[in-house]
C-alpha cells in the first residue's frame, strides 16, 4: 500500500510538471519566419538584451506576443536572422518565457522613420551575477561575455548597434555584493561599449521590481543603479516599482514585461531627443 501511494504521488508530481511545461509553451511559435530583403546596415538599428532572468524573460507568452512585424528582427540559436516572435531568448529552454524585447521593438517602430528596421539580439542568462559577466564565466552552458561579443558581432555585421537593454541585480542583492555593485557595473559597461565599438553607446537599465521577499536588498541595488547613472551621461534608468510579478517573488508577469519594453523604448527615444 505504501509503495502504491508513493507511486501515485510521483505520478501526480510528474504530471503536474508536464502540465506546467505545456501551459508555459502552448503559444510558443512553431515556425520560424526567415527575414527577407534585409536592407543596408544603416537601416537596421540593433539592440542587445543582457542581464539575468527578468531580461531573459519568465512571463507567459500569449498569442499577441507572437504577432510579427517584418520591421522587427531577431536571431535564432544558430545566428540566422528571423522575424521576431516571443520568446526571443533560447539559452534556457526549460525556463524561457516572455521578455520585453518584442514590445520594445513594437513601440520603437511606431516612432522612428519607417525605413528603419529594429533587430533585437538576446544575450541574457537567468541567475547570472555581474562578477560572472566580468569574468566571462560559463553559466548555464553560456560563456557570458564571449556570447555577448559573438552576438554583438552579428549585430555589427547586419546593422548599427544603437543601445543595450540591461536588467540584472537580483543575484547581486546580498550584503557582500551590494557595496561592489556600482563599480562592477561600471567595469562591465565599459567592456560592453568597447565590444560594441562605441564608448558613448546608450545603456538602459531596468530597476529591480518591488514584489520581492528580499525587497530591502533589491531597493539597495536600485540605489546603486541610480548612483551609477549619475556618473554616466549615456546610461538611463527605467522605473519598475508599479509592475507586478508572476507570484514567485522574483519575476515580472507578462503585462509587466510588455510595459517594461514600452518604457525602455520611451526612455531611449527621450535620449535621442
Amino acid at each position: 500500500m505504501k509503495s502504491y501511494v508513493l507511486i501515485l504521488i510521483a505520478f501526480i508530481f510528474i504530471s503536474g510538471k508536464q502540465q506546467d511545461s505545456i501551459t508555459r509553451t502552448q503559444f510558443f511559435p512553431k515556425v520560424e519566419q526567415r527575414a527577407k530583403n534585409i536592407p543596408a546596415k544603416d537601416k537596421i538599428w540593433v539592440f542587445i538584451l543582457a542581464g539575468q532572468s527578468n531580461m531573459a524573460g519568465r512571463g507567459l507568452v500569449e498569442p499577441q506576443d507572437t504577432v510579427p512585424s517584418e520591421r522587427i528582427l531577431t536571431i535564432n540559436r544558430t545566428g540566422e536572422i528571423i522575424v521576431a516572435k516571443e520568446p526571443l531568448h533560447f539559452y534556457e529552454p526549460s525556463r524561457t518565457g516572455l521578455d520585453c524585447g518584442l514590445s520594445f521593438g513594437k513601440e520603437l517602430i511606431k516612432r522612428i522613420p519607417q525605413d528603419i528596421l529594429v533587430m533585437i539580439i538576446p544575450a541574457a542568462v537567468g541567475g547570472s551575477s555581474v562578477s560572472q559577466w566580468l569574468g566571462d564565466s560559463t553559466y548555464r552552458n553560456v560563456q557570458l561575455l564571449t556570447n555577448f561579443r559573438e552576438k554583438a558581432e552579428i549585430g555589427k555585421k547586419y546593422g548599427q548597434i544603437k543601445g543595450i537593454l540591461w536588467h540584472q541585480g537580483e543575484t547581486d542583492a546580498t550584503q557582500n555584493r551590494i557595496p561592489l555593485y556600482k563599480n562592477r557595473l561600471s567595469q562591465l559597461f565599459e567592456k560592453f561599449r568597447a565590444i560594441s565599438g562605441n564608448e558613448n553607446l546608450p545603456i538602459l537599465i531596468g530597476e529591480l521590481g518591488s514584489y520581492s521577499t528580499n525587497n530591502e536588498s533589491w531597493m539597495k541595488i536600485n540605489e546603486q543603479i541610480q548612483i551609477y547613472v549619475f556618473t554616466d551621461r549615456n546610461a538611463m534608468v527605467v522605473k519598475t516599482s508599479d509592475l507586478k510579478g508572476i507570484g514567485d517573488n522574483e519575476h515580472f508577469n507578462s503585462e509587466g514585461q510588455r510595459e517594461l519594453g514600452y518604457r525602455f523604448a520611451d526612455k531611449y527615444l527621450q535620449n535621442l531627443k
